[in-house]
């Protein structure tokens, strides 16, 4: 019979084996990049600007020039200090490798219950480019177009 110090001992190197283990499992890139594209909606219907910005990359580009980084935050916190809310419904995400990049592409429908411009609303086409910034995915770009 082992003794009961020896039991104690191995059980927490299984133990601390089994964390090892589990901690060397990544999540692939694609998960990620939902993730992250998933994570940006929920902070936007919460209001959270600094969320929203957080999986952008500083030099967030998008539509051409239309909206950076600290433009959309902006906005985003401008919204909930005035009280309003919107509503983001994504549709579903697909996802390409490109080398090292990744380009995601979905639709999103924008809803308020508050003072929003009633053209601002409504179904967006989007395509977005994920490039890995520190080991972390970012969204370096985003285009998007009004659907009818």
């Amino acid at each position: 019979m082992i003794a009961p110090r020896k039991t104690v001992c191995l059980l927490i190197a299984l133990a601390l084996l089994s964390l090892a283990l589990s901690a060397c499992r990544r999540t692939p890139d694609e998960e990620q990049v939902r993730a992250a594209i998933a994570s940006i909606a929920q902070a936007a219907e919460a209001g959270s600007a600094g969320d929203v910005g957080a999986p952008l990359s500083e030099d967030f580009d998008g539509n051409a020039g239309q909206l950076d980084r600290r433009g959309l935050t902006g906005m985003i916190r401008l919204l909930s200090l005035r009280g309003e809310h919107v509503g983001v419904t994504m549709g579903p995400v697909s996802i390409e490798p490109r080398g090292e990049r990744m380009v995601a592409t979905f639709t999103v429908t924008l809803t308020s219950g508050g003072r929003l411009l009633p053209d601002q609303l409504g179904l967006y086409q989007v395509e977005s480019a994920w490039r890995k910034e520190d080991g972390e995915w970012r969204c370096y770009t985003a285009s998007w177009k009004h659907s009818l």
